[in-house]
């Protein structure tokens, strides 16, 4: 296979891809929207209680971390729907495995609050 060359149209475009896979994933997705709403909770919680910057920096890594999750999880989702639309076990372990892997992200940010929280209520 030929190497290409670095173009930068082409990465240019290649971030509108992905600016539209927010687009898509926010404007569609139920679960963005949860996601999106226990971040604004989030933030909010955290400059009511004054974090600190690296407090702020471990809530915006889990945030990040959850969408991140939540966003791959939806397009094995599509992806699995596409190939097999009807029920199928193997297809249903994949998808069940992907929402698995947004369950252990959102515990740990649960987590990573209880911890700050705990920090400053408590210690």
């Amino acid at each position: 296979m030929q190497k290409e060359h670095f173009s930068i149209k082409k990465r240019i475009r290649s971030f509108g891809y992905a600016f539209n896979g927010l687009r898509v994933f926010f404007s569609r997705e139920h679960n963005a929207w949860i996601h999106g709403t226990a971040a604004v909770v989030a933030i909010a919680g955290g400059a009511i209680i004054g974090l600190e910057p690296c407090e702020w920096i471990a809530v915006a890594i889990v945030i990040g971390m959850v969408f991140a999750a939540e966003i791959v999880n939806t397009a094995i989702e599509y992806l699995c729907d596409m190939i097999c639309p009807d029920y199928h076990k193997t297809i249903g372990t994949i998808k069940d495995l992907a929402a698995a892997a947004v369950v252990v992200c959102a515990i740990v940010a649960v987590a990573v609050a209880a911890i700050i929280i705990a920090n400053h209520y408590l210690l």
